[in-house]
């Protein structure tokens, strides 16, 4: 069982609004990046949420999806993924979690189902999707490695501490570019979908 992580808790400091709630064709971007987790096959989803807490709730809506709440979101991304894995621990039976991230937009769902049938076979506990020369998201992690991970601190995902044991994990190579983060007003008008 896969259980989907969207971290999508923080402050939007760079491009000065919360971007979770940002336009994104009929839906926000946090909408969309919902949406498309729900496309994928995934067992059940769950959204880690922070700043500007009530108008991200509200935009969520009746979207079929666990809500967390991190009250120190503002100590950086490891405080997400803490919250988010030790719910999960508490809350969820799944033996993996697929870690996304609330403002990359473009995550494929053939990436998504080669990360998750990859776990199937494989016996490494994190399965990490590599476009062309770099290592990107979303991460799947082992049930086993989530304590590792909640002793994160800062504004770092996983990525250090998976470089740092290669033996705990497995790649899944793609041809494509890595999917962007949606960080400033450039990025915005650059990947954000066109009205037809």
């Amino acid at each position: 069982m896969i259980a989907a992580l969207v971290l999508a808790a923080g402050g939007s400091r760079r491009l000065g609004r919360p971007k979770q709630l940002e336009p994104w064709g009929s839906t926000t971007l946090l909408g969309h990046v919902i949406d498309l987790v729900e496309s994928c096959p995934v067992d059940e989803t769950w959204v880690v949420v922070g700043s500007d807490l009530d108008r991200v709730v509200n935009e969520i809506g009746s979207r079929p999806v666990g809500i967390i709440q991190n009250p120190d979101w503002e100590t950086g991304l490891a405080s997400s993924l803490r919250v988010g894995l030790d719910a999960l621990t508490q809350l969820s039976k799944a033996d993996g979690a697929l870690v996304f991230l609330g403002d990359q937009p473009a995550v494929r769902a053939d990436v998504v189902t080669a990360l998750i049938e990859k776990h199937r076979r494989s016996s490494a506990m994190a399965i990490v999707p590599k476009y062309r020369y770099s290592r990107g998201n979303p991460v799947l992690i082992d049930r086993a490695l989530w304590p590792r991970l909640m002793s994160l601190e800062g504004d770092e995902g996983a990525q250090r501490l998976l470089q740092a044991h290669s033996e705990w994990v497995e790649e899944v190579w793609f041809d494509s570019l890595p999917p962007r983060d949606i960080d400033t007003q450039a990025d915005v008008e650059e990947l954000r979908p066109r009205r037809t």
